[in-house]
């Protein structure tokens, strides 16, 4: 069996990527700022959820369904920010909690998971199939 990368390594290295893209478009400043700002930034949000799961929940049937998970709960964070109880407005006053959880309900964040949801699957079935024995390999 040969091995092409470690698994732990590549996610690793993914999580390292995207971080700091998603980053730079939270704070982006040239034009379509606003689009990058809000809503490429949430795609890059949904990829990196993937890869974190995917590092705690290494297998192929996870790979299925851990975009859908991210999906999910990303939608009902979403639908939370209507909800503004003492402890959520405490976590969402810094730029950790508001990174994490939203400040503002927005319909057009729910296409963008889709989008970042359909991405992290991709880039984890990249990762599934670089890092599996070539002759286990099997395209999802």
């Amino acid at each position: 069996m040969i091995f092409l990368f470690k698994k732990p390594l590549l996610i690793s290295l993914s999580i390292m990527i995207v971080i700091p893209l998603g980053l730079l478009c939270k704070f982006y400043q040239g034009w379509g700022h606003k689009w990058v700002n809000d809503y490429g930034a949430a795609i890059w949000y949904e990829i990196f959820w993937c890869l974190l799961f995917l590092y705690f929940f290494s297998t192929q049937k996870a790979i299925k369904v851990i975009p859908i998970v991210v999906f999910i709960i990303t939608c009902l964070l979403e639908v939370l920010q209507l909800w503004h109880p003492p402890i959520l407005v405490l976590i969402r006053s810094n730029l950790m909690g508001k990174l994490l959880l939203g400040t503002t309900f927005s319909w057009w964040d729910f296409p963008h998971y889709l989008v970042g949801s359909l991405l992290g699957w991709l880039w984890l079935k990249t990762i599934w199939q670089l890092t599996s024995p070539i002759n286990y390999r099997k395209v999802i």
